[in-house]
């Protein structure tokens, strides 16, 4: 059993099943992928993956904006809110810091909708999907700010380095890996996956980007989470089984309110681990 805690479920490329989303379901369930996290990139992307999360039981969704989207208009914490709370959203986000592209949305305009979304997600109390990159202290003092502990959130698709990770661990988050962490290149994060509490790992595709080896240059899908989960287990010299239980089970840890909702024999083998309460 395996969970994609962060796909873009409509984004996904006409070359991954010709855009069907169904199809792209279809294909993850045959790969053991029973639960899905469709991420919003814009508060107005929310309605359209509510319908999706209606019309697939183990689709899940959350509600936020990018840190690189050019908006119109910043939302409010009450924009934020509502919006979660109309449409079932199980998380906050995406949102953070993204210092790579800073002439796409300036770095204070981002500060402020980052602790816009920190403000909604405790007020809320459901967790935060947190896009960091190249900013590291900044990321981490709003972190150490403005977030509830007991409510916590994750670090998706990691790419920075073992102390911001550990530190993020401190402060009661997850780190997910992604596709990235099969590249040839990606000696680090291979590292920070032999070294970080497993309990505090998730894994994701970021679909339809990063597609793993060996799929790379290709658009990313949900069912290729399992080769994340296969990267992380030969790392830590454990069995594939061992990864995808207990990330299923950090995923259900974290965000709590998709538990109700998650497939019968996710729930039957969660609680025969013992891994879930």
């Amino acid at each position: 059993m395996f969970v994609d805690s962060h796909c873009h479920l409509d984004r996904l490329s006409e070359q991954t099943h010709g855009g069907d989303i169904a199809a792209t379901l279809v294909a993850a369930r045959a790969a053991n992928v029973n639960q899905f996290l469709a991420i919003a990139v814009t508060l107005e992307d929310v309605p359209g993956l509510a319908a999706v999360a209606r019309e697939h039981h183990d689709v899940v969704i959350s509600a936020g904006l990018h840190p690189l989207h050019q908006a119109p208009k910043e939302p409010t914490v009450s924009d934020i809110v509502d919006v979660a709370e109309q449409y079932g959203a199980v998380a906050i986000g995406e949102t953070g810091l993204d210092y790579h592209y800073q002439d796409s949305v300036p770095v204070e305009v981002q500060h402020e909708r980052f602790k816009r979304h920190l403000m909604a997600a405790n007020e809320l109390e459901l967790p935060i999907i947190i896009h960091t990159r190249e900013a590291k202290e900044d990321t981490l003092a709003l972190l150490r700010e403005h977030t509830n502990p007991h409510v916590g959130g994750v670090l998706h698709c990691f790419t920075e380095d073992l102390d911001m990770a550990r530190e993020a661990v401190r402060l009661g988050f997850y780190i997910s890996l992604s596709g990235i962490i099969t590249f040839r290149n990606a000696a680090s994060l291979r590292e920070l996956a032999r070294k970080l509490p497993l309990d505090r790992l998730l894994i994701e595709t970021d679909s339809p980007y990063l597609a793993p080896v060996p799929y790379r240059g290709k658009p990313n899908e949900p069912a290729w989470v399992v080769e994340v989960a296969e990267c992380i287990a030969k790392e830590r010299g454990i069995s594939v089984d061992e990864v995808a239980m207990q990330t299923t089970a950090n995923f259900y840890h974290l965000f709590r309110a998709a538990l109700p909702d998650a497939p019968d024999n996710v729930k039957e083998a969660l609680a025969q681990s013992g891994l879930v309460v």
